[in-house]
């Protein structure tokens, strides 16, 4: 190093390696990766300031051993992002990267614990949900072609509700049943038999599927309790609130004649549909609207039995 360079206070790269601990290799990969930007000497020697240059090398050096990017480091080294910005992006990425190793290590323990004879079965099963997100972008497929052409803000409510998000941390069960979840609305018969339960016998006479909808929603709030107490299907103001909320949508009155036809229309007893809501139940722990559709279905069917004789 020249004596007019010493004077300006810059520093070559092996000082520069000295004060900071870096290795010189190191610090020419940071030179070409366009981290650090050095000056050049007369004879091409690189040369830094050592009172910004030491500072942005130990930053790097931190960022780094938190596995950040070159190209986050760079960011944060240009003012893109501020550290706590790139930190969380970075926090962000791995929490992401540790919920695919979960389901992975969940999947591989199902297939372990599957017995021998149902292995290969097992295995194909979960094949189709390897994609976690996919497997649940499938699930609001399936519903939003029922539900079309609902508007968004209804939609997304009910995707909240009854579409079940893969588990952050979940048991081989649990990835288990989001398999079979996904198979269900896969099978083609799936889609009329959650359309007729939805709609009952005439959809094309709803008016107003956001009142319908709303109302179901409403029913199934009040009978959900009455699901996880046990207590047996009855008359009373949950099911009066289903068939009202059917009545308004079809712009109709609550009739003996309406009540026998929204009994009869749907298809409650579908084994397709109590499939889905039994794993829905599986993977949240919680009642869903399923199982407080169908109780309100055996309320109807109740209040609508012929009385017996008197003796």
């Amino acid at each position: 190093m020249t004596e007019n360079t010493r004077r300006d206070g810059l520093v070559g790269i092996g000082e520069l390696s000295r004060q900071t601990g870096v290795p010189v290799r190191t610090l020419r990969f940071y030179c070409d990766e366009g981290i650090l930007e050095p000056r050049r000497s007369s004879g091409g020697h690189r040369l830094f300031d050592p009172v910004t240059t030491v500072d942005q090398v130990l930053l790097v050096r931190r960022l780094r051993g938190l596995g950040l990017s070159l190209t986050a480091i760079v960011d944060v080294l240009t003012a893109r992002v501020s550290i706590s910005e790139a930190v969380a992006i970075e926090r962000a990425a791995l929490d992401t990267e540790l919920g695919t190793l979960t389901w992975r290590r969940a999947s591989l323990v199902a297939v372990e614990d599957a017995p021998p004879s149902r292995r290969a079965a097992r295995l194909a099963l979960l094949a189709a949900v390897h994609d976690r997100h996919a497997a649940y972008d499938s699930l609001v497929t399936f519903w939003r072609r029922l539900l079309a052409p609902l508007p968004s803000d209804m939609f997304d409510g009910f995707v909240a509700m009854n579409i079940p998000e893969p588990p952050a941390d979940p048991t081989a069960r649990q990835v288990v049943a989001y398999a079979e979840l996904v198979t269900v609305t896969a099978d083609p018969a799936s889609a009329p038999a959650m359309s007729r339960q939805l709609w009952r016998p005439d959809p094309v006479g709803i008016h107003d599927k956001r009142v319908l909808l709303t109302g179901v929603a409403e029913a199934c709030g009040i009978a959900g309790p009455l699901v996880v107490a046990r207590v047996e299907p009855r008359p009373g103001i949950e099911l009066d609130q289903f068939l009202a909320a059917h009545a308004a949508a079809r712009r109709e009155g609550d009739t003996p004649r309406f009540r026998q036809r929204i009994l009869h229309g749907g298809n409650d007893t579908d084994p397709r549909i109590h499939r889905y809501w039994k794993l829905t139940t599986e993977i949240t722990g919680e009642t869903t609207a399923g199982a407080a559709q169908y109780w309100l279905y055996r309320a109807l069917e109740r209040a609508t039995r012929p009385a017996a004789p008197v003796p």
